[in-house]
């Protein structure tokens, strides 16, 4: 039975490691993106829609305005903010009285007295709606976050590729030099002149 003869490249040292070592890097570092592109998607299609109702917000409703608590606790992709009362100890105010911006800020639209004072404290309520997470969110982005962590170990395979090249490439150097007979190995023949 023959078998047959492999192509060994020659002076190559050790180059075919290093490409599967960058062409490795580039699988992992596709399908690393492609599993958090789609967990993040859906991580969005898994939130629960969820309405809020605020009663009696205090503020202070004046020329500069009045921010809403909804923009500080910022609830994910709060949205759809509908003014259902405002009002003081002595006034229901109508929807033409206060003018409320996208932002969930609140403005005095009319010269109504006491607007301008500070004693105006009203009380606000109003609802809205936001994206709530859930056990089905959470798990998807745990998961994303850990897979995207991958990318950290990138360096450290290529370094402990280079350290491979590197040894290979001492092996060559290594055996070159015994193999032109520069240096005598141990046990080997030794003519020490002739007669």
């Amino acid at each position: 039975m023959r078998f047959s003869n492999f192509k060994q490249d020659q002076g190559v040292a050790g180059l075919s490691i290093l490409l599967s070592l960058v062409v490795m890097l580039f699988i992992i570092g596709l399908i690393v993106m492609i599993f958090s592109l789609m967990g993040a998607s859906l991580s969005d299609a898994t939130y629960d829609d969820t309405a809020v109702t605020v009663s009696n917000e205090s503020g202070f409703i004046n020329s500069t305005g009045y921010t809403l608590d909804l923009v500080a606790s910022d609830p994910l992709n709060w949205n759809t903010v509908a003014i259902t009362e405002v009002r003081n100890e002595s006034n229901i105010l109508v929807a033409g009285n206060y003018t409320l911006l996208a932002n969930g800020t609140i403005y005095n639209a009319t010269a109504i007295v006491g607007w301008m004072t500070p004693e105006a404290e009203y009380n606000i309520s109003y609802t809205y709606q936001y994206d709530a997470s859930n056990t089905a969110t959470d798990t998807i982005n745990d998961t994303t976050s850990a897979i995207a962590g991958v990318t950290d170990w990138f360096s450290i395979f290529v370094v402990i590729g280079a350290m491979v090249v590197l040894i290979l490439l001492t092996v060559i150097i290594i055996t070159a030099i015994r193999g032109s007979g520069m240096i005598q190995s141990e046990g080997g023949n030794q003519n020490i002149g002739s007669a």
